[in-house]
């Protein structure tokens, strides 16, 4: 179910040195050109299932949609049809929703898992890498632990697909990777096929505090003059390559840098900025610096203080990723509020609600329903097939990834969680978790639970291995 196809892998080496053996110099520059793009590709095959039809639901659609008594049919790997009246296949297999609830899986779109892995050891934190600035050469999915038992927690809380992040010591901290959250062998198992890459960057008290006395930055100040700095080699960078790829050199393709290529790789278009930012003044500072530099930030990750400044967020079509209670826990975290979320979700910007905590990731339903009551408390009326967007659909916008999953409609990947009852209740459980159409997770079936290999033995309370 999980193993590669080694003839065709083989085969594929076997091509690819074939064609760089018989090519000019020239030839083979530019087949590393494209190739350096995505050179540890997914290998991620989703499962087989018959068809499924969830008839008599309750569906959150996870685009500000509810449809009452509704049904959904999940065929190879795609939502085939959902509303009212679905015409169901012979060969389908059934399941009564009856007082229960149906949404797209939870996406988070910042977790740690596998590279801060559990048990929470030294040699388990492979998050930061603390040697400078700007590491924007390293790769999360390089230190990715496939076997972190967080994975399968957070698929008994609904999550169905996760973004892995570097850690916020750095002013650039490197790559991400966004996963499907399904037991595997090795990270590229677990990849999400068509998801671009996305770069950690992070502002604030985190990249002085670990660099002040270790040669800067030290200060605010030069924190965005370590960005600055940064923009204008990628940019160097990426003219030379513009150069030799119009024909401008002497065919002679320049020096590959790993660090520049993810920079270059950022002004081009091709990685989204994830951006660990908590102050509502040093967001707009970033992006004027983004303005200054023509990329894109994607995402201000944390962002306690987004409320202030959820205007500018809207206009300039970046999102947020919050928390919905915590603050005050440093400086830069205290002026956060427990409305925060539906306040830059009413002023028309993109609200996700994350969880950056592997205990968090378990329970996300319920930190999307503090949020939103917090704001109905406020008055802030935001129906809960609105509020939902904060788990699915704007956390898959802000991974590039929405095309195909993210929300209920026709086509995109069967992604679907089926609780036990109202999503937003303290008392509601994911009862069935699918992915690609097929159950991964059944609360009613512990011999179906995944097990890490890692836990073979250790059984906790509430474990079945």
């Amino acid at each position: 179910m999980y193993t590669l196809s080694t003839p065709k892998l083989l085969l594929s080496l076997v091509v690819s040195s074939l064609l760089l053996s018989a090519c000019s110099d020239n030839e083979s520059a530019k087949q590393i050109a494209l190739d350096k793009n995505n050179p540890f590709p997914s290998t991620y095959q989703r499962i087989e299932s018959a068809p499924i039809v969830i008839t008599n639901v309750t569906i959150l659609d996870g685009i500000g949609n509810k449809i009452e008594e509704g049904e959904v049919l999940l065929k190879n790997g795609k939502i085939s049809a959902f509303g009212i009246g679905v015409p169901v296949p012979p060969d389908a297999i059934e399941i009564d929703g009856t007082g229960k609830w149906l949404t797209p899986g939870i996406i988070d779109n910042h977790s740690h898992l596998g590279v801060y892995a559990s048990p929470g050891t030294s040699s388990h934190a492979d998050g930061n890498e603390m040697t400078g600035p700007v590491t924007a050469e390293v790769w999360a999915e390089h230190s990715l632990w496939p076997q972190d038992p967080g994975f399968g927690r957070a698929l008994a809380g609904g999550v169905t697909s996760l973004q892995i992040l570097p850690g916020s010591a750095n002013l650039f901290g490197g790559r991400s990777v966004v996963v499907k959250n399904l037991p595997s062998r090795t990270m590229q198992d677990m990849k999400f096929p068509e998801a671009p890459y996305g770069i950690k960057m992070a502002c604030g008290e985190n990249p002085k505090r670990v660099y002040g006395e270790k040669g800067g930055p030290m200060t605010r100040m030069a924190n965005v003059a370590g960005y600055r700095k940064a923009w204008i080699e990628a940019q160097a960078y990426q003219q030379t390559w513009s150069d030799y790829e119009a024909g401008a050199k002497d065919g002679k393709a320049p020096m590959r840098d790993l660090r520049l290529e993810t920079l270059a790789g950022v002004l081009d278009g091709d990685i989204i900025v994830h951006m660990h930012c908590y102050r509502a003044d040093e967001m707009a500072i970033m992006m004027d610096v983004m303005k200054e530099f023509n990329y894109q930030i994607g995402t201000f990750h944390h962002a306690v203080e987004a409320y202030k400044i959820a205007d500018k967020l809207a206009e300039n079509n970046v999102c947020s990723a919050m928390w919905a209670d915590w603050w005050g826990f440093k400086m830069e975290a205290y002026d956060g509020i427990r409305e925060n979320v539906p306040m830059v979700h009413q002023a028309g910007a993109c609200a996700i609600v994350h969880s950056d905590d592997a205990i968090g990731i378990q329970r996300l339903n319920q930190e999307a329903a503090k949020a939103w009551s917090d704001g109905v408390r406020a008055g802030i009326d935001i129906s809960q097939a609105d509020a939902w967007q904060w788990l699915s659909a704007n956390p898959a916008k802000s991974l590039g990834i929405f095309e195909h999953t993210g929300s209920i409609e026709k086509g995109k990947n069967a992604d679907v969680v089926l609780w036990s009852g109202d999503p937003f209740s303290s008392y509601t459980q994911a009862e069935k978790v699918f992915i690609d159409g097929a159950m991964v997770y059944d609360r009613a079936d512990p011999e179906s639970w995944p097990v890490s290999d890692f836990e073979l033995g250790q059984i906790a309370q509430g474990d079945a291995k």
